[in-house]
Formats: C-alpha cells, structure tokens, sequence
C-alpha cells in the first residue's frame, strides 16, 4: 500500500465544487480522503508543505499523439505520460495515428497495456473511426470501446464523405462517445503549408484558407443535429468556427470543442523567417482569431484547452518549410504558456483556467478525474504560479524538442502531480529552467 499523502495549506481550487480557499487535501488508498482545515497527519503519512502554491484536480488533455506503435524513436507512450506527468497532466487521450493504426480492439488493448505498464499519467486510446484511417469504412466501435477507447476520431485526416460521418455519430451515440473531428476540408486545403493571408503571400507559400475549416465545422454541427450524435471539434483556429460553434450551441447540437495553447498566444507572424517549428496543422491565424479564441474559451463556447502534442524528429523539422511536417510538442509547456499569456495577461482568472484544462475536458469524454471531492480516485497536480522559468527543450522529458516556445519566459509550473494516490512527478528546486 502507499503511504497517505498529506498537502498542507494550499490555495485548493476544485472547479467542480466551485470550492477556492486555503485548505489540506488528504490522499490515501488512492483516493482523496479529505479536504479542509485542520486535518489531522495520519501516522506515516508523506507530508508536504504547500504553503503558496495551488492544489487543483490533475489536468486533463484530450488531444496528445505518442507515436506508439510505429514511431517509438520520437515518443512512446511511456516518455508521452512522463512528460504529460511533468506539465501536470493527470490523464491524457492518444490519437490513434499510429503505425499501424488504432483501428481495432487489439490495438486499443495494446495501448491501455503500455499506459498500466509505465504506471505516469493516465493514457486513454482514442479509436480510429474508419478502418486504417482510410475513410471508406467503420471500424469496430463497441470492441474499441469494450477495450478501453474513450472517443473516436480520425485525427490529422478529415472524415471527407459525409455519409461516412453521419453513420459514425449515430453509431457512437450508442455508446456514448464523441466523434472528434479534424475540421479541414481536403480539397481546399491541399498543398497549403501555412494560414492564407498576407504573411504566406509575402513568403510565397501556399496557404490554408479559414474557409478550409469553417466548411467542415459548419457540415459536423449540421450533421450532429441531424443524428443527435456527440461531435467534439478538434484544435479550432478561426473565429468563423467559432460563430457556428456558438449559434450550434445556441440551437442545442451536441458540439463540444478544443482550442490548444498555440492558437490562443502565436499568430501567422511566427511563421516569418520561415521558422519550421510554428508549423501546425491548422495553421497559427490571425490576431482577430485568436481574440476570438480567448473570448469563446472565456465564455465556454470553446471547451477546453488541449495540447495537440505532436513529437517529430530533430531533422524532420530542420527541413524546408514546404517539406517539413505539421505539429509541435506541448505537454510540458500547455499550463505554463496557458497560465503566463491568459491569466497574468489578466483574461481568465486561474480557476477558470483549472475548469478549461481540468475539470471541463474530463467531463466531455466522461473521464475519471477534474475533481478534488473526496471518495473520488486522487489525480492532483500542485502548481507553483509564482515559478518563473525559461523554455528550455533539451531538459523536456519528452523525446522530442519540436516547439515553438523555445527560450520563451513563462511563469507557473506544475511541483507535483499525483495519478491514483501516486507520486509520479515530483519538480526539483523550485524557480530552475
């Protein structure tokens, strides 16, 4: 058995409670056994000292890729939940563009094997909605979900045919899962390297019109009222995909959508000196996007946050901007990026950041976690919001180094993480890169 762990006198915020004061918070047999003042040190009990720092449900993301089976030289699903458990992330969702896909019920178990095995973060597959990815057939869902997935998705490829996606949400609906989608319309986007506009003009690069993602947006809300099927939208970057995420939601579709740490702080602007590492899929926008990101994830028209984690290799990236491929790492830097643009920057306020990285992911994809309230299984992270720290890739736990965010000063990190009652990141000195 573990010894029970006792946080003393930190700032406790648990969205899911609406509770925001100074408290202790009592782990034991996994579970959190109390939260208030006063409580008394169980004999053996670890006991640290919180004073200053923040007590919050574990974060929970919803969009991570760990390349595992396939491409275990950039991520496995092992250094994936140690660097998820670094960024204070309890639980993550891996997408299922493996090699091979994560198409069936064996592949799903295989991933649920590898998560028990590196006993860090929580891993939940996501299935593959169509065989191999290929959109032309359903995969198996009821296996999938009886294995272990939480969701179905495509990922990086859009369902193309509709028939096809109106069939996935009704097929899901009878597993209560949602459909996440890769809003981006193939013909239109094809070929496009970077945002359409004057920056990829001045480059001379091809870009990805907003009109490559607001399209699909508009087909998967339409569709989800058609079916009354669940669709989560992934990485939404324009402010037209929000208008019809919020009149969607207006008219009571199932729609639920995600916004990652990039779109919400980078812009089209990155990408000048033809800088690989701003290159994602869909493309950093313009500054009335992401105004008008902030302003939809404020007001829960958008979610939550998620971090679109995506490792590649050191020389994959060194390449042409043309030739290099989509997606950068953002596990260890989601809170911190998240915290020092949207909550010093006075935009969110640090509970309302908690319920975007916590508590409201864990409840789209009825996940365990996104609670403090005792008799639940205790996924906590501690957070020190005064650390200030310099972006330094070479020390990521992640196998990959892919980010934009490289020398970038932040502020807040996450101390400890605890999944299930254990300690499994634990920072050292505090205020050090």
């Amino acid at each position: 058995m573990t010894r029970p762990l006792l946080l003393k006198g930190g700032r406790v915020i648990d969205p899911s409670r609406g509770f925001d004061q100074a408290a202790d918070v009592l782990i034991q047999d996994g579970k959190i056994a109390a939260v208030g003042i006063g409580i008394g040190t169980p004999d053996g009990a670890e006991v640290h000292d919180v004073r200053g720092q923040v007590v919050a449900p574990g974060l929970v993301d919803l969009h991570v890729h760990l390349r595992e089976p396939g491409n275990e030289d950039v991520e496995t699903i092992a250094s994936g939940a140690r660097a998820a458990a670094a960024g204070g992330f309890s639980a993550v969702c891996a997408m299922p563009n493996t090699d091979p896909v994560t198409d069936n019920q064996a592949a799903v178990g295989f991933i649920v094997r590898q998560s028990a095995r590196a006993a860090l973060a929580r891993v939940y597959p996501i299935g593959a909605i169509s065989v191999g990815q290929k959109g032309e057939r359903l995969s198996e869902f009821g296996e999938m979900v009886g294995a272990g997935a939480v969701a179905v998705s495509d990922d990086g490829k859009p369902v193309a045919s509709s028939h096809l996606m109106r069939t996935a949400l009704e097929y899901a609906r009878t597993f209560e899962i949602p459909v996440a989608d890769h809003c981006e319309e193939p013909t239109l986007a094809a070929g496009g390297v970077m945002h359409e506009g004057l920056v990829a003009a001045r480059l001379g690069l091809k870009g990805i019109p907003a009109a490559a993602e607001e399209i699909m947006v508009g087909r998967d809300v339409l569709l989800a009222g058609l079916t009354g099927g669940h669709v989560h939208l992934c990485h939404v970057s324009t402010r037209g995909s929000v208008a019809l995420i919020r009149s969607a939601k207006e008219q009571g579709v199932r729609v639920t959508a995600e916004v990652t740490p990039h779109h919400l702080t980078l812009t089209e602007r990155d990408c000048e000196r033809y800088d690989t590492h701003a290159k994602m899929n869909p493309p950093l926008r313009e500054p009335a996007d992401v105004a008008a990101l902030r302003q939809a994830l404020k007001e829960g028209v958008i979610d939550c946050i998620a971090s679109d984690h995506a490792p590649h290799a050191y020389d994959a990236k060194e390449a042409a901007f043309d030739d290099a491929p989509f997606g950068i790492v953002g596990l260890e830097t989601a809170f911190a990026v998240a915290y020092t643009e949207l909550v010093t920057g006075g935009f969110l306020t640090l509970p309302e950041l908690v319920h975007r990285m916590s508590t409201a992911p864990a409840a789209l994809f009825r996940l365990p976690g996104g609670t403090l309230r005792p008799g639940t299984g205790a996924d906590v992270v501690v957070l020190d919001v005064t650390a200030s720290w310099t972006v330094n890739p070479l020390v990521f736990f992640s196998k990959s180094r892919n980010t934009p965010f490289a020398g970038r000063a932040l502020t807040g990190r996450a101390v400890l993480t605890v999944v299930g009652g254990m300690l499994v990141h634990q920072a050292d000195a505090p205020g050090g890169s």
